[in-house]
């Protein structure tokens, strides 16, 4: 005999279940008079949870009544897995917002030139209520930032700080303390005290600067013996990523670690997998991506730093909004989410 098939949720179980009349969900479903904004959506979230049938209506006539922003999103290295997966979650985010119509538009940039980044800024800002991106700290971009400031657009920074003071505020890691946890998986898991390189993007990230900091003020403090070499610029590119990794490994047998900080490092872990060193570098990495995972895997890298992208759109959405509604903050401030670590046995 066929096992019964499930009660369909009714009108009053939405009721229990968000603890709300019976005439209040009416009210909610058919939009007949005004109903806290709080209310409706505790009865979204009930009727999300319980399966109730008409859970896309809920959120249509929530939305009715709803202000829009639009929102900015500007990201870099269109190509790479991460920030095409930065742009999907943002994506998601801006679906699931409850307090606002969001209508986000999302930009990259490609190119190494502050003009060019500021120039797509205005361009993204001229259609947005407010902005969000990634770029190098450079007095162009704050000025451009200060600017927009002024005509009531707010900015916020992403993943790298820039901009200090002017602003609306950054979210992401907290890159010393990411760098600092990089030295130290690389100080415990080396079999002896060597040779630590690091790879940078550009020098005028804030973020991998800080980065870089954390890693050797780790050395410094913790493990002396360990010599950090002046850092390597690779400007995300797999190529360069490659021929610094094998002219490191060729050049310095007593290479101990590396932490690779940003993108293209398959070009760092291609060069790993051609050398094959007999005793090969332990290799702290960036975000979890095809590639990063390939590497943790096949135990080439040891660990990867990544950033907890669902958490850090949503909040980013809410941020953005509530700086609209209220205005700019008086104190511009930072939001640091924690970082996820990844190691070849949880993955």
């Amino acid at each position: 005999m066929s096992a019964p098939l499930a009660k369909r949720p009714t009108i009053s179980d939405l009721a229990e279940a968000s603890g709300v009349s019976v005439a209040t969900v009416d009210r909610v479903l058919n939009g007949r008079l005004p109903v806290r904004e709080e209310t409706a959506r505790r009865v979204y979230q009930a009727a999300s949870a319980i399966g109730y049938h008409a859970t896309r209506l809920i959120k249509q006539r929530m939305h009715q009544e709803l202000p829009e922003y639009r929102l900015g999103f500007l990201l870099r290295k269109p190509g790479q897995h991460f920030y095409q997966e930065f742009a999907r979650e943002l994506e998601r985010a801006a679906a699931q917002a409850l307090r606002f119509r969001c209508v986000p538009i999302v930009d990259s940039w490609a190119g190494q030139s502050p003009e060019d980044i500021v120039g797509q800024l205005n361009r993204l800002a001229g259609k947005t209520h407010a902005v969000a991106l990634v770029s190098p700290d450079h007095p162009a971009v704050t000025d451009a930032v200060e600017a927009l400031k002024a005509h009531g657009i707010p900015v916020f920074s992403l993943l790298s700080d820039f901009a200090a003071g002017v602003r609306e505020g950054y979210i992401g890691l907290n890159n010393r303390k990411a760098g600092r946890t990089a030295a130290w998986m690389i100080a415990k898991c080396a079999r002896r005290p060597g040779k630590v390189a690091v790879f940078v993007s550009s020098h005028r990230f804030q973020g991998e600067e800080l980065r870089e900091i954390g890693l050797r003020s780790y050395f410094r403090e913790r493990a002396p013996s360990f010599t950090v070499l002046e850092p390597l610029v690779n400007l995300e590119t797999s190529e360069l990523n490659y021929q610094a990794m094998t002219d490191l490994l060729n050049t310095n047998p007593d290479l101990v670690g590396c932490h690779i900080v940003g993108g293209a490092i398959e070009g760092a872990i291609a060069a790993v997998r051609a050398i094959k060193p007999v005793d090969p570098p332990i290799v702290v990495c960036d975000q979890i991506t095809p590639e990063s995972r390939v590497a943790l895997a096949d135990n080439i890298a040891t660990m990867v730093i990544a950033t907890p992208l669902e958490r850090l759109c949503r909040e980013l959405v809410d941020l953005m909004a509530i700086a609209i509604k209220d205005g700019p903050a008086n104190a511009p401030g930072q939001t640091f989410l924690p970082f996820d670590i990844y190691l070849p046995e949880n993955i």
